[in-house]
């Protein structure tokens, strides 16, 4: 087990652990970095960038993914479904990408990264950039039709002014040992969700869910779609071929065991292969020993596009979200578009 992988473990350990202890010195000059950023934008030493439209924040207090994608997706399609004209704006995490830029279906995900890439393959307006606010407003700039920027794991990024923010948090790990990072998984207190304007918690579709003080709290769900192979469009799979030792799963995603629990869940053997969250696929990363079906999730797809052949699969998935949270981000769209 690597040093990280034992970072991790700790983080979402039932009770803290003994490096959870030695390193706890070190989240309390964290915690106070954070408490004195916020600070100077509340005192105007620093300010935050304001935009003609409003923006929607999504994003969480702790590291790694709790479901940002997929509920920006579904958000930016439902606000679209209404007539409104959204834009997304993403830091381009992994990617090489500095400058405010476009991001195209063919980009590079080496580039752009993968969640923007994403974002422009199912044909939505996307901007990267490591400063958002100004990527935000050369987004806008480009388009001055959008009414709307959704600002992908933003929730930290103040120097860009928001008119709602959107907790999401993974129930499957919630919050971890709720300690501040390098000891725990959490950029922000945990506090900090009580100032959120809305939690949205991810969740197996029955599952019950625990309300959120101080905000709205909601739930979504991740809906399956049918497979899709990665180098032959139409190709349907052949289930009954993939026979046991023959089938390999890989996730590089913050949490792997989602999508590998969920290929149990639907009945697929495989044998399991994690990586780091955002890693970047070479062909040998996935030279495995008489496969004849290699799974993966849509963001690992576009990494492996390159050099996938036909034993390449990745698994779609939509998040069903409650309507009430869409009527909540239409009624500050249209109290910013008011004011």
């Amino acid at each position: 087990m690597t040093f990280v992988d034992r970072l991790v473990a700790t983080w979402y350990a039932p009770r803290p652990t003994l490096l959870a202890r030695v390193l706890w010195p070190l989240s309390l000059v964290f915690r106070a970095i954070v408490a004195c950023r916020r600070a100077l934008y509340r005192i105007g030493l620093l300010r935050a960038r304001a935009l003609r439209v409003p923006v929607i924040v999504v994003g969480n207090v702790n590291v790694g993914g709790a479901g940002k994608t997929p509920l920006t997706l579904a958000l930016a399609n439902a606000l679209a479904e209404r007539g409104h004209h959204p834009g997304i704006v993403s830091r381009g995490y992994g990617g090489s990408n500095v400058m405010p830029r476009a991001v195209e279906a063919e980009d590079d995900a080496h580039v752009v990264g993968d969640e923007p890439l994403l974002y422009a393959k199912a044909g939505l307006p996307v901007w990267i950039g490591r400063r958002r606010a100004a990527a935000a407003a050369a987004l806008i700039a480009a388009q001055p039709n959008i009414d709307v920027v959704i600002a992908d794991d933003g929730l930290q990024h103040y120097a860009l002014e928001r008119a709602m923010e959107i907790v999401v948090v993974d129930a499957a790990r919630e919050l971890g040992n709720g300690m501040l990072l390098p000891a725990g998984p959490l950029r922000e207190p945990v506090a900090r969700l009580l100032e959120a304007d809305a939690v949205v918690r991810l969740v197996s579709r029955d599952d019950a869910y625990p309300a959120a003080a101080g905000a709205p709290s909601t739930r979504m769900w991740l809906e399956t779609l049918p497979w899709r192979n990665l180098a032959l469009a139409d190709l349907a799979p052949t289930f009954d071929a993939w026979l046991p030792g023959t089938v390999h799963a890989i996730a590089g995603i913050a949490h792997p065991e989602r999508f590998f629990a969920l290929l149990r869940k639907i009945g697929i053997e495989a044998q399991y292969h994690p990586f780091p969250d955002h890693h970047f696929y070479s062909r040998d990363d996935l030279v495995f020993a008489g496969a004849r079906a290699i799974l993966m999730t849509e963001k690992d797809a576009v990494k492996c596009a390159a050099f996938a052949d036909d034993r390449f699969w990745y698994l779609p998935v939509r998040a069903r979200i409650d309507p009430a949270l869409v009527e909540l981000v239409l009624e500050r769209i249209h109290g910013y578009q008011a004011a």
